[in-house]
């Protein structure tokens, strides 16, 4: 249980104001059709972080404990600083001729590549090594974050204190960090 809460909690708050939920908004603008908009970003996210998770749990096979725990802790701490910094949209998505779940697809999986919440789902994944559960865990805090954005749009993006919410992120994520160097020091006696 407590991988599915740490994982929801964690993404859904990192995603308010995180380049994918901004690429949420755009897409509602332009597509105006937000049920293809939902399925696209649900089945990016899902195969997302499949593959983030996967790459965890073969990072949680392969590394000896109390290493991982050091390296996980300090990539939290490292999410913190990186949470603390805005994201933006380098340019505006283009409309697939598949449609608006075929656009909103490839742009969301394309923008969770290297992006905060992909790497999130790599250390969930290797902290708890339980594959099924962060991938659902993530996948819903995505959801919590972004399916708001796109059926309010704009109206929702303005009337969120982005520099607060930012900064409840940095801190979740570096608490996390600290709890998990904490463990280490025992993995590590």
């Amino acid at each position: 249980m407590e991988a599915l809460l740490t994982s929801i909690f964690l993404v859904a708050v990192s995603e308010i104001g995180d380049k994918t939920q901004l690429l949420a908004f755009v897409l509602a603008a332009r597509l105006r059709k937000p049920w293809p908009i939902v399925g696209g970003i649900l089945l990016a996210t899902l195969v997302n972080h499949a593959l983030a998770g996967w790459i965890g749990t073969l990072l949680a096979g392969w590394i000896a404990p109390g290493t991982l725990a050091w390296i996980v802790g300090f990539s939290f701490i490292g999410f913190g600083v990186w949470a603390l910094h805005p994201d933006s949209l380098d340019d505006s998505p283009r409309l697939h001729q598949g449609g608006a779940f075929v656009t909103a697809f490839a742009a969301f999986f394309l923008a969770e590549m290297g992006d905060k919440t992909q790497f999130a789902t790599i250390a969930l994944a290797a902290r708890f090594d339980s594959l099924v559960i962060v991938v659902i865990g993530t996948t819903i805090g995505m959801m919590l974050a972004d399916v708001p954005a796109v059926w309010l749009g704009e109206k929702l993006a303005l009337k969120i204190p982005m520099k607060a919410v930012r900064m409840v992120a940095a801190a979740l994520f570096i608490v996390m960090g600290a709890l998990t160097l904490w463990s280490a020091i025992g993995v590590t006696r």
